[in-house]
């Protein structure tokens, strides 16, 4: 399997599943594991990563998930492939600049992506359209089983997993959710949720994880302990708090339409109009624009079905689909003009908006 090969095969992120869901985009989860007897990948040496690099490579791709995955290492590809695979959340920014010694296996349907000799050995990753990380946790166990019926992982029976950040000990767990939350950017509540989930031992960073922007009120929200705590606890605990959140983003909506409906109103239709007539688009104004007219669909100015559209749009928007699409590389100026051009094909027949419509939140719908 091959990048092109990848990107136009039907994914959980670009295809009809998460058109169902307003709020919460994504759900993933993660598991910090490592090789028991090896030095971690920051201090094992060249010969030791290939060979650490080539065994988990090996039994991934043997796990009945990974059948027809995308089986690469990180040094055989591009710039740009490494770039798309980490606009597609599929590898950190930090593997996509590893020299060697690493490498990715992705299943077909891009769910399951495992990342090989980043901070820790293995770093596995179950992806999931909307607000399903239970079924998430489901589908990451199964994997994590399937491997340790050939790996030996480093554990402690008193610490868990051994992990090469202190803060990973335990479960080795990550879980989080990608939500879309313009009412509360548009209201400046943003800066006190952040606040709040902090003080529940929760994590905020933006689009593409830590050090990112949050484009197109698009947050990334996840579990900071992994000690002390159960895999079911974490899963628990970080739902609890999302869900709070899907509250405070659809009261937030709801504060708009009543104190001044025809500002928010007009954002949107502003939005619409800019993604049909402009001729020059940088990546954080088109995510933007494409926020706002998100927040349209859900709250009945346009039709739910094209929330989809506007999903595969937040990624392909991004300069590695952008350059992937049209088959080259381009300075900065040369991707704005060939963005807004993309966004206004996409957008010439998109329906008009109904602000008649449009003066509720879609309510329940996260």
């Amino acid at each position: 399997m091959t990048i092109s090969s990848l990107i136009d095969t039907p994914s959980e992120l670009t295809d009809s599943a998460s058109s169902k869901t307003a709020i919460v985009l994504m759900t993933r989860v993660r598991l910090a594991r490592n090789l028991a007897g090896q030095s971690f990948p920051g201090w094992a040496k060249p010969p030791q990563r290939e060979q650490i690099l080539a065994t988990c490579r090996a039994a991934v791709a043997a796990t009945p998930q990974m059948k027809r995955s995308l089986n690469v290492g990180i040094g055989d590809l591009g710039d740009l492939e490494r770039q798309i695979l980490v606009e597609r959340h599929l590898i950190s920014r930090e593997l996509s600049g590893a020299k060697g010694g690493a490498g990715v296996v992705i299943s077909r349907d891009q769910a399951f992506s495992v990342m090989v000799n980043e901070e820790d050995h293995l770093r596995l990753q179950v992806l999931r359209a909307g607000f399903n990380l239970r079924k998430a946790w489901q589908a990451i166990n199964e994997l994590d089983s399937a491997l340790e019926e050939s790996l030996d992982f480093a554990f402690s029976p008193t610490l868990g997993y051994l992990t090469a950040c202190p803060t990973n000990l335990g479960t080795g767990m990550r879980a989080s959710a990608m939500m879309h939350l313009p009412a509360l950017v548009i209201s400046s509540q943003m800066e006190k949720i952040v606040r709040a989930v902090n003080q529940l031992g929760m994590v905020v960073r933006g689009l593409f994880g830590e050090g990112s922007d949050a484009s197109g009120s698009i947050f990334q929200i996840s579990n900071q302990t992994t000690l002390g705590e159960s895999e079911e606890d974490i899963i628990k605990r970080l739902s609890a708090v999302l869900q709070s959140i899907v509250e405070h983003e659809l009261n937030a909506r709801e504060k708009l339409l009543e104190a001044d409906a025809g500002k928010l109103l007009d954002k949107i239709g502003r939005a619409y109009g800019i993604l049909q007539n402009s001729h020059l688009l940088s990546s954080s104004e088109a995510m933007n624009l494409l926020s706002l007219i998100r927040l349209g669909v859900d709250l009945g100015s346009f039709a739910p079905d094209s929330r989809c559209m506007i999903d595969r749009l937040f990624i392909e928007a991004q300069p590695g689909h952008l350059q992937h699409a049209q088959k080259g590389e381009f300075e900065p100026g040369q991707r704005d003009v060939l963005r807004a051009a993309r966004l206004r094909a996409e957008f010439a027949n998109f329906t008009r908006p109904d602000f008649a419509f449009g003066h509720r939140p879609a309510a329940g719908q996260n």
